[in-house]
């Protein structure tokens, strides 16, 4: 039986805190990647706030460091914690940049899996769902399940921010898992030419 080819994804997590839940989830996701699967995460912190402005042919280096790192990725997965019942700035801007420009942007066919960490009980529902709906206009390929959903995080990792629960383990896993089968069914067709950014109407 002929192996699908080796996949690398891309993950970015929708807190700037050092001991975010959200950070920890994706370090915890880059551990459980199965077979075949690698996971690189990118720092949103760098990230200027979105300003059309100097969104030009030439944008700011965190900007296209983050634009190249979605062309080269396979698929995208996203830990956002929920702020005031919705998606932290932090992440709206990052996927604002993402979706630019519209003639050319990265996130178009891109797979998508989503996941959430909070200290609370309803483990980032919200957030997740107005997640979704701002990938709908870039077009986007979201993962519809397995749902990720961490309530009352703090019990389910350490004092170091190591994954220690072992039922979320096994939802992680298997949420990699799933996106891995998305991507080789859906992923976009590979880049022919190199991507530019052009000047926003």
């Amino acid at each position: 039986m002929t192996q699908p080819p080796p996949l690398k994804f891309l993950g970015i997590a929708g807190s700037l805190r050092r001991a975010s839940y959200n950070r920890a989830l994706l370090a915890a996701a880059r551990e459980l990647c199965p077979d075949g699967v690698t996971l690189d995460i990118f720092d949103l912190a760098p990230l200027p706030l979105y300003d059309q402005d100097i969104d030009t042919e030439t944008v700011p280096p965190a900007v296209q460091a983050f634009r190249d790192a979605l062309w080269s990725a396979d698929a995208l997965l996203i830990s956002t914690p929920e702020y005031n019942h919705g998606v932290p700035g932090v992440l709206k801007n990052a996927l604002d940049w993402a979706s630019r420009p519209p003639q050319h942007q990265p996130l178009s066919g891109l797979p998508v899996a989503i996941m959430g960490a909070s200290p609370y009980t309803w483990g980032t529902a919200r957030a997740q769902a107005h997640l979704r709906q701002t990938l709908v206009f870039p077009s986007a390929l979201v993962l519809s399940q397995p749902e990720v959903l961490v309530a009352n995080a703090a019990g389910k990792f350490d004092a170091g921010g190591r994954l220690t629960d072992d039922a979320t383990r096994t939802f992680v896993h298997g949420l990699l898992v799933a996106l891995a089968a998305w991507t080789h069914r859906v992923g976009r067709p590979p880049v022919t030419t190199e991507p530019k950014n052009l000047t926003p109407a």
